[in-house]
């Protein structure tokens, strides 16, 4: 038991000189000086022999680490979607899915069913069925039974 409590705390000290580090990375990578990552000595893992319950000094060290996680995450997810907003030239001219829904609805005379918008779409029903809710949203198709949808006139 005492090795296990010895193991654990070699363990919080790592974690919490791992964090340390992190933290001064993000402060150099947020003030743009450039600086490179310090450089850790490699040390060999050593295996687990069972695994034990944390102690409160340990878990205290995790749960100040995590919060730190979180940070970058959402710092990625905001530079992620102003790459994303550009739609190139092409994009912009091809036919959306529920142009081509819509387009298959408009061009049938007494209406149209689900099961062929599957098979000309080839699309899954998933799809289909949340085109069709956009599309009645919008206001451009109606029910004229169920399953079956024309052009609103």
């Amino acid at each position: 038991m005492k090795d296990v409590q010895k193991e654990l705390i070699a363990i919080s000290t790592t974690l919490s000189s791992l964090v340390q580090q992190m933290e001064k990375m993000a402060e150099a990578i947020e003030k743009g000086s450039g600086m490179a990552a310090p450089k850790m000595k490699a040390k060999p893992a050593k295996k687990a022999k069972a695994p034990a319950k944390k102690t409160t000094a340990s878990a205290k060290k995790t749960k100040s680490a995590s919060p730190k996680k979180t940070v970058k995450k959402k710092a990625a997810k905001k530079s992620a979607p102003a790459t994303a907003q550009t739609p190139s030239p092409a994009a912009a001219d091809a036919p959306t899915m529920l142009d081509n829904i819509f387009g298959m609805i408009s061009r049938s005379r007494g209406g149209i069913t689900v099961e062929k918008l599957k098979k000309r779409a080839g699309l899954e029903a998933r799809q289909v069925s949340n085109a069709l809710y956009k599309l009645t949203q919008k206001g451009k198709i109606e029910t004229l039974s169920r399953g079956v949808y024309v052009k609103k006139k």
